[in-house]
């Protein structure tokens, strides 16, 4: 089972990037995803996740509003959109999948993880 986590990149304050995650080995289609997201010098904490069914989404009080995570199971692929991005968004972002269909804010409850990408907002 692999996720690859691709689409970072250098991006100035203000501006948008999306994230992808595509999974490989397995379908998802019955598991959640989860973002989290690991500042230089900083614990990695969680960004966002979506339920199985795409009906449920939870997101940090830092990123809500400004993010949205959704996901298209035909593809296997879960999207993060990131808007407005500030500097304290710079992050290695890493996808995670769950064994469950809803998911959490927890990093124990996710048990596959991709690679990470970087994303870097300048200020």
């Amino acid at each position: 089972v692999q996720l690859q986590a691709f689409g970072g990149g250098l991006v100035q304050t203000g501006g948008s990037l999306r994230l992808s995650c595509l999974a490989s080995g397995r379908r998802f289609s019955n598991n959640a995803v989860g973002w989290f997201r690991q500042a230089p010098g900083k614990e990695r904490e969680f960004v966002a996740h979506i339920n199985w069914r795409s009906d449920t989404t939870l997101y940090s009080d830092s990123v809500k509003g400004r993010f949205t995570i959704s996901r298209d199971n035909a593809k296997n692929a879960v999207y993060l959109q990131m808007n407005s991005l500030k500097p304290e968004d710079t992050a290695v972002y890493y996808c995670a999948a769950s064994i469950y269909s809803y998911g959490s804010s927890s990093e124990t409850y996710f048990r596959y993880w991709g690679q990470g990408t970087l994303v870097t907002v300048s200020s």
